[in-house]
């Protein structure tokens, strides 16, 4: 009673906090985060869903051409991103670095062609987001989307950063998790705005 009494004195900062087992904290708050972005989305959908179908407006507008076959190639390395970033946190769980390596660098360096992809398309499109509404919507969404892509690859540069500095183990690997999360949302999304906007 005395030793207990003891260490209770001596306890600095606050009480420990209360935490689920059933999923972790820093994985909650992504997901949340998540949830948010795609209400984001969301929005803008609302909007190209609005300007198609109650505006009944051409899609796209009369002289305006979509590069359909350069963005399914795009799509094809961005989907093959999330193949090798699941490769990488299932290497870093079974201890293997190198593959957590390997899958970190080749994810980063396909998220970087996609963007540079896109960023290509948008100099040569043909058209501005100031000259009709499909020209809006068009660059909003896509848009939009490059900038969550940019932000993933931050993410993704400081995990390979870490992970060529040894940072992660099969215990503690929640640096490329979380951002492997976030990757694979970008991916989803990109799905949802070329079949949408690309194909339909």
């Amino acid at each position: 009673m005395e030793a207990h009494a003891h260490a209770e004195a001596h306890r600095h900062g606050p009480p420990p906090a209360n935490v689920s087992s059933r999923i972790d904290a820093r994985v909650l708050g992504m997901l949340l985060f998540i949830g948010s972005e795609i209400m984001l989305f969301g929005s803008f959908f609302t909007a190209y869903f609005f300007v198609r179908v109650v505006n009944h407006d051409p899609w796209p507008a009369k002289g305006d051409h979509l590069p359909v076959f350069v963005a399914g190639i795009n799509t094809a390395i961005l989907v093959t991103s999330s193949v090798t970033m699941h490769w990488a946190l299932t290497s870093i769980k079974r201890g293997n670095r190198a593959g957590l390596r390997a899958g970190l660098a080749l994810t980063f360096l396909m998220g970087l062609t996609f963007l540079l992809t896109q960023i290509t398309e948008y100099a040569r499109i043909g058209f501005a987001p100031h000259d009709n509404a499909f020209a809006t919507i068009f660059f909003s969404l896509t848009g939009l989307h490059g900038a969550h892509v940019f932000v993933g690859l931050t993410l993704l540069l400081f995990a390979t950063i870490r992970a060529f500095r040894g940072h992660f183990s099969p215990e503690h690997h929640h640096g490329v998790e979380i951002p492997g999360i976030y990757w694979h949302f970008v991916d989803v999304m990109w799905i949802v705005v070329y079949t949408t906007v690309y194909i339909l």
